[in-house]
C-alpha cells in the first residue's frame, strides 16, 4: 500500500463537486481545485446543495479531505503596498478560507505576495504575516499553506528564508504550512536533479523552514533553467529537471501522507503521469 497521495489540479467548472469527479477519472488519490473563479474578485456564495454534493462526491471517491489542496485566486496580494488594494485582497482571502471551512477542507494554498518594487521585502513579508494572523483569528480549522514561488517579478516566497520569516510571525503555528512547487524551487535556484543536489536542497529546507511545515507539493517539471526565476511548468521528464528528482520524491518518506499535485501543462496525460509517479515507488 502506497503512502503517497498523487493527483492533479482538476477543473471545478460547473461546480466544485466536479473537481472530485475529474480527479477520480485520472486515478488521483489527491487533488487541488479553485473553489471560485480564480480570475475574478467576486463569487457567488457556495449554496447548501453545492456543499452537500461536494462532500458526498468526496466521501464516495475515498479521497480524504486532508489530501485536497484548494488554491486561492491569483488576484490576491496580501503584501500589496497600497492599503486599499491590500484590504481588498484580505477580504477576498478571508472569503476563500471560509469557503474551505464550508466544504470541510483543512488547507488553503496561496502565493505569499508581491512588493511591486514599492516597499522593502521585509515590509512586504510583515504585511503578509499580519494579513494571515488576522485571517486565522476570524476562521477555524483551515491551515494557510504558503507556496514557494519562482521569484518572478517582485514575487516573494522564492527563498526558504522568506517562508521562514513569515511562519515565525504567525501566532497560531498549528495552522500554517508550506507547499513546495518543484518547478518554482528549481527556477528559484534550488537544484534537485541529482541525489546529492536533492539531499542538499532538502537539508537546507529542513534547517531553515522545517519538514513539520510541509503540507503539500506541486509536482512539475520546468521549461526554464535552474535559477532563471521564470515560472513555466512542463510535463514530467520533458523539462530541465528530468525524471530522477521525481523518483527521489516518490521514495522519500518525508513526502508521505500529503497531497502531491500535478500542475503539468498537458492535462490529457495526467492519468499517465500519475501512474508513472506511482511506478517509481520502491525502484
Amino acid at each position: 500500500m502506497s503512502n503517497k497521495f498523487v493527483g492533479a489540479h482538476t477543473s471545478a467548472a460547473g461546480g466544485v463537486f466536479n473537481a472530485v469527479t475529474n480527479a477520480e477519472a485520472i486515478g488521483a488519490k489527491a487533488f487541488a481545485l479553485f473553489t471560485k473563479n480564480q480570475k475574478r474578485w467576486d463569487a457567488k456564495p457556495l449554496d447548501t446543495k453545492t456543499i452537500e454534493k461536494f462532500k458526498e462526491n468526496l466521501q464516495k471517491s475515498g479521497i480524504l479531505p486532508k489530501h485536497v489542496l484548494p488554491h486561492d485566486s491569483y488576484l490576491i496580494n496580501l503584501g500589496h503596498p497600497e492599503d486599499e488594494k491590500r484590504l481588498k485582497s484580505m477580504e477576498a482571502f478571508l472569503d476563500e478560507v471560509q469557503r474551505c471551512e464550508l466544504l470541510g477542507l483543512n488547507k488553503l494554498n496561496f502565493h505569499p505576495g508581491s512588493h511591486l518594487k514599492q516597499i522593502s521585502e521585509e515590509e512586504c513579508l510583515d504585511k503578509i504575516s499580519e494579513a494571515m494572523n488576522r485571517t486565522l483569528d476570524k476562521t477555524s480549522g483551515v491551515a494557510l499553506v504558503l507556496e514557494n514561488t519562482a521569484g518572478q517579478g517582485s514575487n516573494l516566497g522564492w527563498r526558504f528564508e522568506h517562508l521562514a520569516y513569515i511562519i515565525d510571525k504567525i501566532e497560531d503555528k498549528s495552522r500554517v504550512g508550506v507547499c513546495i512547487d518543484t518547478c518554482h524551487m528549481f527556477t528559484a535556484g534550488y537544484d534537485i536533479r541529482t541525489r546529492e543536489a536533492y539531499e542538499k536542497t532538502w537539508a537546507e529546507f529542513e534547517s531553515i523552514v522545517g519538514f513539520k511545515y510541509l503540507m503539500g507539493m506541486h509536482i512539475n517539471d520546468s521549461k526554464p533553467d535552474l535559477g532563471s526565476h521564470v515560472d513555466r511548468h512542463d510535463s514530467l521528464g520533458k523539462g530541465k529537471i528530468g525524471l530522477d528528482a521525481f523518483k527521489f520524491i516518490m521514495n522519500d518518506a518525508r513526502m508521505d501522507d500529503i497531497p502531491l499535485i500535478l500542475e503539468t501543462i498537458d492535462e490529457s496525460i495526467w492519468k499517465e503521469e500519475i501512474a508513472l509517479l506511482y511506478s517509481f515507488e520502491n525502484q
